[in-house]
């Protein structure tokens, strides 16, 4: 079995497979990613709603400990990225669950500036984008790596400005990054899902198809967050 440079998991073996044991296989390794996605987004919603009702979020917000709370969740993505080959399943799965539950705290904010119904509608309306293009990505024969350096690029260009916008404070800057950013996470989700397809391999074991689940699961987490708070620049209701 080897990994290649475009995250391809590959075995010479794999011709001998039955094609209908790969099949249920696949599809319960992508049962796997996407039930991992969903506990962390619900984790997420639960942490976000509960740190703004109770007044946690207002708390911290004025203190140093608010730059954990947004440093923290990058610092377990590295740890998952660089060091989930040497991490057990089970620390693997803490270390993801951790990381959904901070992503959480540091969205509290956005009960607090948008409305109820309007973080609801949008999340809807994120929902529906993801599985479409998630489904997009699983089932076509299009070959989508000649998008992903395209979207990565992009990727990295919002980043930037959003550096920038932090300090020049521009509305302008600050819609036309939502709108790019719609359009990124978007194609991302039917990529990454594609990616994700490709790297299942019928001869994994537990442990490895389990860590193989949550990067995926890692990677759909953020499209949707992303996407969602993109969408949510867009078309949320902010309070009076």
């Amino acid at each position: 079995m080897s990994f290649d440079s475009n995250n391809r998991w590959s075995a010479s073996a794999s011709t001998a497979i039955p094609q209908v044991g790969i099949d249920a296989g696949l599809r319960s390794y992508m049962l796997r990613v996407y039930n991992y996605m969903a506990g962390g987004l619900a984790i997420t919603g639960v942490v976000a709603y509960l740190a703004a009702a109770t007044g946690f979020y207002q708390a911290i917000a004025g203190t140093a400990l608010i730059w954990l709370v947004i440093f923290a969740p990058l610092g377990l993505v590295l740890l998952l990225s660089f060091r989930i080959n040497s991490m057990s399943l089970g620390a693997a799965q803490a270390t993801f669950w951790t990381y959904a539950a901070l992503v959480g705290l540091s969205l509290a904010g956005l009960f607090l500036v948008y409305t109820g119904a309007s973080i609801a509608r949008v999340f809807f309306i994120t929902a529906a984008t993801f599985l479409a293009m998630s489904l997009y990505g699983y089932t076509t024969k299009r070959d989508l790596a000649r998008f992903g350096s395209f979207l990565f690029m992009g990727l990295i260009g919002i980043v930037i400005a959003g550096l920038v916008n932090m300090f020049v404070q521009s509305s302008a800057i600050q819609f036309a990054i939502s709108v790019i950013g719609v359009l990124i996470f978007t194609g991302l989700t039917a990529w990454d899902t594609q990616q994700i397809k490709e790297m299942y391999w019928e001869g994994d074991g537990t442990a490895v198809m389990g860590k193989k689940a949550i990067m995926g699961a890692l990677r759909l987490y953020l499209d949707f967050i992303n996407l969602f708070v993109m969408l949510m620049q867009l078309m949320g209701n902010r309070r009076d």
